[in-house]
């Protein structure tokens, strides 16, 4: 997996005016990826684009892990080109990983430990939707296929085995956790919305989305508070009306724009008596803050503002960090495992190929060989067949053990490069090694599955085993 590269932009290198110049649409991804794959030097390729970050994914045709090397240079113009967007500002804050790096990358991004917020669940969401993209757009093939499908398995593990994304990390999230503590089941509560703002809109959808039963919004702009009350299954009312509103409402959000308080303990206190005690949870996000603080202090009434919503936002951060040392473990040996895969591997088709080409000359010879011996029988065939075998096997043996034993190092794609060379494996040679493709598929006598004569120690065999064909190599 040493030919694979990831080149991109994060929160962490680009400021957000650079991340939206280079982000891709659903609509325009299938153009973006086919201008990739037609790059000199790709052969699979995938794009991953979320509001935090713009990723290429990458196994060129020919590695090289230069920073000059002719395919990165080639999709840095391509980024620069298609996003209209200059070098001068894209090369300072564009990072590119290889090899082991790019995969452990992947598998960090997949499971949510490269976020802006550590263990966000949309980002796998995000990463399988590349993934598909790029499927349908035929831009994958066998390497980036394993690579992606591993990084989702290995982000489901994660979320499985570590805490890393449970608890708010939002202040609006926040809000919907503590109201879970105050009352058991939000399915029959009604919630209060006073005043519009981002967050106390977005604490509303939360605590819809976890059950509440009806949402009233009250904003002096009735206009907005249609709209939203609309969108959130609700109703709206006039600003004026949000008092009375409270007599009713479990769960009181407030978040207006006013300069000084609007909610005061004696309203409280009188509205407490007409509810006959009954619980009620005010959420003050607004700053300056909406609620007289005094309110807290009255029986069954909760009052949470916004710096109390953070407090417990920093403690789940700090949980959420300590689950992802937990987290970056299990990644890092999902790295290593996958990549010490990957390598043997990546010796298979090299093996097979040197496998049968020896084969089709060892058959083409035989048949040589028997055409001028008119006299041998059957039984004296059979020797010769076998000792051939055994003869290509024993010069075949220390060839195969060292390709193996190459592609477990960070060079083993040279080296078996070298190999194909050496051995002319790119070469075609048929009629004899479709034949011998053929024998092998029906179970028919091979070299590479010991032969009739084998060696008892197992050296006979090009694998290593009398028992395993080349394709068990890694």
């Amino acid at each position: 997996m040493n030919n694979v590269i990831v080149m991109g932009v994060s929160y962490k290198t680009a400021p957000v005016e650079v991340r939206e110049r280079l982000a891709v649409s659903q609509r325009s991804l299938a153009d973006a990826l086919e201008g990739l794959r037609g790059l000199p030097g790709s052969d699979e390729v995938a794009f991953l684009s979320t509001c935090n970050r713009v990723e290429v994914v990458a196994r060129p045709a020919v590695m090289d892990d230069r920073a000059d090397n002719p395919f990165i240079a080639e999709v840095r113009g391509f980024l620069s080109r298609h996003h209209e967007i200059s070098r001068e500002v894209l090369d300072p804050v564009l990072y590119v990983h290889a090899g082991r790096d790019a995969v452990r990358h992947l598998f960090r991004v997949a499971s949510s430990l490269d976020s802006m917020v550590l263990g966000e669940p949309q980002v796998l969401g995000q990463f399988k939707n590349a993934f598909e993209a790029a499927m349908e757009a035929g831009t994958t093939g066998p390497v980036l296929n394993r690579l992606f499908q591993k990084a989702i398995q290995v982000a489901k593990r994660v979320r499985t085995e570590t805490r890393i994304a449970e608890n708010a990390v939002s202040v609006s999230y926040a809000a919907v956790e503590l109201a879970k503590q105050i009352f058991d089941d939000l399915g029959q509560k009604e919630v209060l919305l006073i005043g519009a703002g981002e967050m106390g809109e977005l604490a509303a959808r939360h605590l819809v989305a976890a059950g509440a039963k009806r949402v009233l919004v009250a904003s002096r702009t009735i206009e907005r508070a249609a709209g939203l009350a609309d969108e959130l299954g609700g109703r709206a009312i006039s600003f004026e009306e949000f008092p009375g509103a409270l007599r009713e409402a479990d769960i009181a959000i407030s978040c207006t724009d006013a300069p000084r308080t609007i909610i005061h303990a004696e309203t409280v206190q009188r509205i407490m008596r007409e509810r006959k005690g009954r619980p009620i949870f005010f959420i003050d996000i607004a700053v300056p803050r909406d609620i007289d603080a005094d309110v807290g202090d009255l029986e069954n009434v909760y009052l949470y503002n916004i710096d109390d919503l953070q407090a417990v936002v920093d403690q789940n951060l700090d949980n959420r960090r300590m689950e992802a040392e937990r987290a970056e473990a299990i990644v890092a040996q999902e790295a290593d495992a996958f990549l010490d895969r990957s390598r043997g591997l990546s010796a298979v088709p090299t093996i097979t190929a040197l496998s049968e080409k020896a084969e089709a000359v060892r058959r083409a010879e035989l048949e040589k060989t028997f055409a001028r011996l008119n006299g041998i029988d059957e039984k004296g065939r059979q020797a010769v067949d076998a000792l051939t075998q055994a003869i290509v096997r024993k010069i075949l043996h220390p060839a195969i053990v060292a390709i193996k034993a190459e592609a477990g190092v960070s060079e083993g794609e040279a080296f078996i490069a070298a190999a194909r060379r050496l051995f002319n494996l790119d070469e075609n040679f048929p009629p004899h090694r479709h034949k011998a493709g053929r024998e092998r598929e029906a179970g028919g006598p091979s070299f590479e599955r010991g032969g009739s004569v084998g060696d008892s120690s197992g050296e006979g065999s090009p694998t290593g085993s009398q028992s395993s064909a080349p394709g068990g190599a890694g």
